[in-house]
């Protein structure tokens, strides 16, 4: 048989990441327990079987798609809040969205304890390693807290008050809840602040 009839074949890592596209695809849509490890082979286009031999377990799987799409670039620093503000208030949610991941996994509680790990492990460490002040772990959560109640109001619930188009009137308010969290008693208008023009201090983003 000739080359030109041959069907092209996936090689590994093109095989692996069809799979990861495919379940977090339907692991966002359906969540753990809706999405079967048979339609996310059917999603990808590859033999059931290779989800094993290349992770494991749905259960891998699932942590592999939390670790990309949990991957976060917002952080609530002093300084930074006015940025991050206005984006939870205007941004659009991207197709693969932690927050519906998170809501339609929930009801499984390995699934549950996997996203947790991975918050307190990256997002939230990261978090609080920029803080200033004491407690910034509890802090760090608190400030994700924030965050996430905004996303699900404005872009899950899409609550008619928060439209994006009165962001700008809005953004200060939010700006100043994150920071009195995240300054740990520091004036977010003291030129002395960290990451304040006159501070010298880079912003963190």
């Amino acid at each position: 048989m000739s080359s030109a009839s041959t069907p092209a074949r996936r090689d590994s890592s093109a095989t692996r990441r069809a799979i990861l596209d495919a379940a977090a695809d339907l692991f966002c849509r359906h969540g753990y327990d809706g999405a079967g490890t048979r339609d996310i082979a059917r999603e990808a286009g590859v033999d059931a079987r290779l989800i094993t031999r290349y992770f494991g377990s749905k259960e891998n799987l699932f942590v592999q798609v939390v670790e990309e799409v949990f991957a976060k670039t917002l952080l609530m620093t002093p300084g930074n809040n006015d940025a991050v503000a206005l984006e939870l208030l205007t941004a659009e949610p991207p197709e693969r969205d932690g927050m519906m991941l998170t809501l339609r996994s929930l009801g499984n509680a390995r699934a549950a304890e996997i996203m947790r790990d991975n918050m307190e492990r990256n997002y939230q460490k990261q978090l609080a390693s920029e803080l200033p002040g004491d407690d910034r772990a509890a802090r760090a959560a608190l400030l994700i807290a924030i965050c996430a109640g905004v996303q699900l109001v404005r872009n899950v619930l899409h609550n008619s008050a928060l439209p994006a188009t009165d962001a700008a009137r809005f953004a200060p308010h939010l700006a100043a809840a994150l920071d009195a969290i995240a300054s740990a008693g520091l004036d977010r208008h003291d030129p002395a602040s960290p990451g304040s023009a006159a501070s010298g201090r880079p912003e963190h983003r």
